[in-house]
């Protein structure tokens, strides 16, 4: 029986997405960047012979936008098929599109990338059938199956359990839980019901102190500490007992005592540290941000220019005041940046008090219900961008106003600070765009936004820009 239908989703540390000893997770992160680059190189050798330099930068950028590769392997074909021709066609567009714009698409021939976009996602299908093929053979090379038991039963650990078991590709199987609480005070906080009505052989195998002697007198590879960390002194017993054992012991932290956000093991001075908190844009990751962000907003702004002139002629005529409205909101960490946008209102607010724009607002002028329907008031936002002070996606900025209100009401509130806001986000593509006239509403934006933060990636960025596209051909009611 599987977990899906009864368990809740678990938190994702995300910046640890690889297990060090499963092979296969590490070939099929590799495998769709990889074969996106030596299709390109392929077409280049082809059509030209030998690869020129713009084609090595080209694999430079496919590869980092496309890695790490999604796990398609235990997925049904046909679903592994549509995830990779999806993929593949956000990936290219977004690409050409960039090309175009910037005037690099002068040095490819037409025939080069028809050929580049159809090779590639046909060469990715057939690694995947590859893959598939060879897995089981990948998983009886990395060895026999591990035997694992986990100290703790809560949601955390129940979860790990079914995941590492629900699966016909595992290299790891639990055998039991060892937990000192009775059922029913674990019931009081944990759904046990699952795990004892399952039929995946997993089993309550005693209390933490014996965990110890099983280990000894059992096959036992793995053990999971899931216990909780006001248990500190249980925990360090527990270590003392297991030093006369050879398995590995893994700590699960109880994640669920707080909001983990881009979770990830480093080192300060060669002292480990886990991070709960962190904006998904360090290292290369903000590079590669970054330059995505100049690179579109310069191309949108060339591209728009002539409409962005017509806009403001428009915004010029049809009420007295300025073209460009510049409010204060909150950026990147919490400090203050000018935002502008093109007035769509009588009035210019950007005091302590602003009051949100609703339905048939009288503030509103008649050029400017039209620049928010369609969105158009935002587009001055690239240049933000470009001054570094704004991203194309990410959580949108609010007043100042609100973010002092709503800091104090909805727990997490500021951690959407940790990266610069953006022209569209994640919550907006999802129906949270306009007004937020409840605190419900508010809190259901906010929640969008961290979990944009937890599952950044490249793929993500382009999924949104493309939805967002989509929404503003479609209208959005909630836009006024």
């Amino acid at each position: 029986m599987s977990n899906k239908n009864y368990l809740p989703l678990v938190r994702k540390a995300s910046g640890i997405r690889l297990a060090r000893d499963n092979i296969l997770s590490i070939i099929e992160s590799l495998t769709d960047p990889f074969v996106a680059v030596i299709g390109l190189w392929v077409v280049a050798f082809i059509q030209d012979g030998h690869l020129d330099p713009i084609y090595l930068f080209l694999s430079l950028i496919i590869f980092f936008l496309s890695y790490p590769g999604e796990s398609k392997v235990t997925l049904p074909l046909n679903k592994g098929v549509m995830s990779i021709v999806a993929t593949w066609v956000i990936l290219s567009t977004l690409l050409i599109l960039f090309a175009y714009t910037t005037r690099y698409m002068y040095l490819f021939t037409t025939q080069t990338i028809v050929l580049w976009v159809i090779l590639t996602p046909v060469m990715q299908i057939l690694a995947l059938l590859f893959l598939r093929s060879i897995a089981p053979l990948i998983m009886t090379i990395q060895g026999p199956i591990k035997q694992a038991v986990i100290a703790g039963i809560n949601t955390q650990s129940i979860e790990l359990a079914f995941r590492l078991n629900d699966t016909k590709l595992k290299s790891t199987n639990v055998i039991g839980f060892f937990e000192d609480r009775t059922l029913k005070r674990v019931s009081e906080t944990t759904d046990v019901d699952v795990l004892l009505n399952g039929d995946m052989g997993i089993s309550i195998l005693g209390h933490t102190d014996g965990l110890a002697d099983y280990i000894k007198t059992h096959q036992v590879n793995i053990i999971y500490l899931s216990l909780p960390m006001s248990g500190h002194p249980r925990i360090l017993k527990l270590l003392d007992d297991l030093k006369d054992t050879t398995a590995s012991i893994y700590f699960v932290p109880d994640i669920f005592m707080t909001d983990i956000i881009q979770g990830r093991m480093g080192q300060v001075d060669d002292i480990p540290v886990v991070a709960v908190c962190e904006t998904p844009f360090t290292g290369f990751n903000g590079v590669i941000k970054r330059t995505t962000d100049i690179l579109f907003s310069l191309a949108i702004l060339l591209l728009i220019l002539p409409i962005l002139i017509i806009i403001a002629l428009g915004v010029k005529l049809s009420s007295p005041g300025p073209v460009i409205f510049k409010q204060h909101r909150y950026g990147l960490d919490g400090k203050e940046i000018l935002v502008y946008k093109f007035r769509s209102m009588s009035v210019c607010e950007n005091g302590r008090a602003v009051t949100q724009a609703i339905k048939n607002d009288q503030r509103v002028t008649k050029f400017g219900a039209f620049l928010r329907k369609s969105s158009l008031d935002e587009l001055p936002q690239f240049i933000n961008v470009l001054q570094g002070r704004m991203s194309v996606v990410g959580p949108r900025p609010h007043a100042v106003s609100h973010n002092e209100m709503y800091r104090k009401l909805i727990k997490g509130y500021m951690i959407r600070h940790k990266v610069k806001p953006g022209i569209t986000g994640w919550a907006q593509v999802n129906g949270l765009r306009g007004e937020t006239e409840t605190l419900d509403k508010m809190k259901a934006r906010i929640d969008y936004d961290l979990e944009y933060l937890r599952n950044w990636s490249p793929k993500l960025d382009i999924y949104i820009i493309f939805k967002t596209i989509s929404v503003v051909f479609k209208g959005e009611k909630n836009a006024y």
